[in-house]
């Protein structure tokens, strides 16, 4: 019951000084909505990293050309060091686990069809490669391992071509020229969109890596091998396992490759956002304290305004803790209406952002329920003070005070 009378005491003080309970306030709200509107920013960039990733396949294992240290030289992927159809294949027969395997190669070429031409991606991949990939055949058929046995002229295009080079057409059974040589479509990719680095996926012809190899860019080695574990749990032995056996392969030259599983990907990919969205938090938390100072400051304005009316309120009994408490509960419904309003206009500037500038956003309820909780804080952290001076006063010295 005392909590509630003190409540509507703080109520009624407030609404005395609008203008100014509205304005103490602003710094909060502009506080909160900072910090839900930077983090829904960067939590939906991270969101949408992850979703890129996990576009590559599921229970990815990849080997790169190259590693990342030797002898103090510093190398990185696809450098010197070649790997080849061998290790795919040996992969494939020696390693448990390795349930899909497919050599990887690629190259960029000008792509002709129906008379009209486009410069793409030209992939060069195992009859395994859309299983790995979790990628979907939309209309056709993937090529398979008789094609890559055979040499086959035969490709397997993305949307992207398909609008570019057959608009309003069925592509199926038409012919490209890449490098002048000629290819039958028999299947078309289902659209993934862009991937974490802004490339468009669908944008991309996939040939049989043997008919690459042989025909278009003539080289006898690949850039990398896709392995798809038989589960997320059995990622590290195969893993491992791939290691061993290609060490075994390049004869003890463990700096030919590089062995990287799709978790691996997502935090090397994910960790700079993580960064980002921790940096914009903890800029946009200075708002906050900007705010918190407000309500200090007006809390003190206050308590020399009312010093009278607190020396009244001591002489006919309150306690020292009844004013504490009635000062304190005033920052505090300041600072926590303010953490409301800031929640509604951040999750409204978010929405906002991701209408007009297609940003991807995330409003968690983590992040909601910190920054109202936070602004409560603050009203406690920032008001105590004002709120123990009101306390302290002299009942005398105040009825005195002029």
């Amino acid at each position: 019951m005392r909590l509630l009378n003190t409540t509507r005491v703080a109520l009624r003080a407030l609404r005395r000084n609008k203008m100014r309970s509205v304005l103490t306030a602003l710094g909060i709200i502009i506080g909160v909505c900072s910090v839900i509107a930077m983090v829904s920013i960067g939590n939906g960039a991270r969101a949408q990293i992850e979703q890129q990733v996990a576009n590559l396949g599921q229970n990815v294992i990849t080997v790169f050309a190259g590693s990342f240290g030797a002898g103090g030289v510093r190398g990185g992927w696809g450098s010197s060091a070649r790997i080849t159809v061998d290790d795919a294949l040996a992969i494939q027969r020696e390693v448990p686990g390795a349930v899909a395997v497919s050599p990887v190669i690629f190259d960029h070429s000008q792509v002709i069809g129906d008379g009209q031409n486009w410069y793409t991606s030209i992939i060069g991949a195992g009859p395994d490669y859309a299983e790995i990939r979790n990628w979907p055949i939309a209309e056709g058929s993937f090529f398979g391992e008789s094609d890559v046995r055979s040499i086959a002229k035969v490709a397997v295009v993305g949307k992207t071509i398909v609008d570019e080079l057959f608009p309003n057409e069925d592509p199926l059974g038409k012919v490209i020229r890449i490098r002048n040589l000629p290819f039958k479509i028999i299947g078309v990719l289902a659209p993934k969109g862009f991937n974490l680095f802004g490339q468009d996926q669908d944008d991309l012809v996939i040939v049989p890596y043997t008919s690459h190899m042989k025909r278009i860019s003539k080289r006898t080695f690949i850039n990398s091998i896709m392995i798809e574990a038989v589960s997320e749990k059995a990622i590290p032995l195969v893993q491992q396992n791939i290691t061993d056996l290609m060490t075994q392969l390049h004869n003890g030259r463990s700096t030919d490759f590089t062995v990287r599983n799709q978790v691996e990907l997502a935090q090397t990919a994910t960790a700079t956002s993580q960064i980002m969205t921790m940096l914009l938090g903890a800029i946009a938390s200075v708002s906050l304290v900007v705010g918190g100072i407000g309500i200090m400051n007006i809390m003190l304005v206050s308590v020399t305004e009312r010093t009278r009316e607190i020396g009244i309120r001591l002489a006919v009994g309150a306690h020292g803790r009844d004013v504490l408490m009635q000062f304190l509960t005033e920052a505090v419904i300041l600072s926590s209406l303010g953490g409301l309003l800031g929640v509604l206009l951040g999750m409204i500037c978010s929405q906002l952002v991701s209408k007009y500038l297609g940003w991807p956003v995330l409003v968690s309820t983590s992040s909601v329920v910190i920054s109202f909780g936070v602004s409560a804080v603050v009203g406690v952290f920032f008001g105590f003070y004002p709120a123990r001076k009101a306390a302290q006063l002299d009942p005398i010295d105040a009825l005195r005070y002029e």
